[in-house]
């Protein structure tokens, strides 16, 4: 299976962002962009730990963004980079981002539920 960046699907847009979406062998696999700015913490409210508990695989086009985990350790990710987040974790956009990543997709699509009804 394949497909191009503007033949995804969007699955979501609101806030600046804007997420392309699709279900491939039981993961979620996206392109993203989020603008500047854009804290993920409070739409994470209600979750365990007000966390994501949802892993994710990807890689950073462009832009910078700052990953926090359960443990209070930090990390950016930033263009160029490959990364995994662990279930337990929240976002917050440094740099304007532009990214691709493969969720499990159940996980994500609670997650996605749950933001979507924090809007």
């Amino acid at each position: 299976m394949k497909s191009t960046v503007t033949n995804l699907p969007i699955a979501h847009e609101a806030l600046g962002e804007m997420i392309r979406g699709q279900d491939w062998g039981g993961m979620t696999s996206a392109y993203m962009e989020y603008p500047a700015g854009l804290d993920f913490g409070p739409l994470l409210e209600g979750l365990e730990g007000d966390l994501c508990q949802c892993p994710h695989w990807g890689f950073v086009i462009e832009g910078r963004i700052r990953v926090s985990y359960a443990d209070g350790t930090e990390e950016t990710v930033g263009a160029g980079e490959i990364y995994y987040w662990p279930s337990g974790h929240t976002v917050v956009v440094e740099e304007a981002v532009r990214m691709v990543e493969f969720s499990p997709h159940d996980q994500m699509s609670q997650v996605v539920a749950h933001v979507v009804g924090k809007l």
